[in-house]
């Protein structure tokens, strides 16, 4: 029997695909039982096949034994709503402002339109997901930011009884940001600090953030100086050097304060890449920016980084 080229090609891929597997045997097995949560955002929610692929990857982290937990905005789509109901659509400090009618627009886009679409998605795989808001069972609790910014919340407390009783029951918790108030309202959270809130509190091991960059760069010019890893405290100094991108400040805010409080590793991928959650956690290379806590950065593998260098060329990148 002859064998053709393009059975040879075939062949091939499949060859590498088996290589793949046993690359990521390792990581699969070290990842068994650990908690990740992942906030879901940006480009990637504008892109129903994008969101089909990410929930794709969730669900497989969920099979090969992490607990993944999925916490959601939803801006474009609040901003969308608004602009139909003619409200207006107004940001300071690069937060929405919420005066009470924004905000029940908020709770009905973020809960009974985008939660539910990602809870159904992910329940196309099986009977996996629940969806709720920070405020269900008080989950989350907030306090104003600022009264000019309206219902625009400070997470103040999470209590992780009803996501950890989910874990348990082998579900995904699908997590809306709006979180409850001491004075019995809901507040308007940012989904990149309700999702460090929520790691932090739930002890995760890891934390994921779904941007529409493949990370952070020393030059974003020059896309061969992605940073693959960078310690805590550069990351620290790093938020408070007002270089960053309005995006992309509450990302390394929330990487900060998980790590602080007891996160292993938070990571910054592209979420428009497709698998880029998969590749990152499950393969030796990975390909977004990791940050790691500062006894970590000794470790084998990782190299010194000069926050210096990477806050300069930040701030040459904005003034241009």
């Amino acid at each position: 029997m002859k064998f053709s080229e393009t059975d040879r090609a075939a062949d091939a891929v499949a060859m590498r695909k088996a290589e793949t597997l046993i690359e990521a045997l390792p990581w699969i097995k070290s990842s068994t039982g650990q908690t990740v949560v992942v906030k879901y955002g940006g480009a990637a929610m504008k892109d129903e096949k994008l969101r089909d692929d990410i929930v794709s990857d969730i669900v497989l982290m969920k099979l090969v034994g992490l607990n993944p937990i999925l916490v959601h905005g939803g801006g474009p789509a609040i901003s969308r709503m608004c602009e139909r109901l003619q409200l207006p659509v107004r940001f300071e400090q690069g937060l929405r402002v919420t005066d009470e009618e924004t905000m029940e627009v908020v709770k009905m886009v973020l809960l009974g339109k985008v939660n539910q679409e990602l809870v159904d998605a992910v329940n196309t795989h099986g009977r996996l997901a629940v969806g709720l808001s920070g405020a269900d069972a008080h989950i989350m609790k907030a306090e104003a930011v600022d009264p000019d910014l309206g219902r625009v919340g400070r997470v103040t407390e999470v209590d992780t009884t009803l996501i950890e009783d989910l874990i348990a029951a082998d579900y995904i918790p699908v997590i809306a940001s709006v979180a409850s108030g001491e004075d019995g309202g809901s507040y308007n959270v940012n989904a990149d600090l309700a999702a460090g809130a929520i790691a932090a509190a739930i002890g995760a091991q890891k934390i994921i953030f779904l941007t529409d960059v493949d990370g952070l760069y020393q030059d974003f010019s020059d896309k061969s100086t992605l940073i693959s890893w960078m310690a805590l405290s550069e990351a620290e100094e790093l938020a408070a050097s007002d270089v960053l991108a309005k995006g992309m400040i509450p990302k390394i805010t929330a990487c900060t304060e998980a790590l602080s409080a007891g996160v292993s590793r938070a990571h910054i991928l592209n979420g428009t890449s497709k698998h880029a959650m998969l590749l990152e956690l499950f393969t030796d290379r990975g390909v977004g920016t990791m940050i790691v806590n500062d006894e970590d950065r000794m470790a084998p593998g990782f190299e010194e980084f000069p926050i210096t260098n990477l806050a300069s060329k930040i701030a040459a990148e904005d003034e241009e």
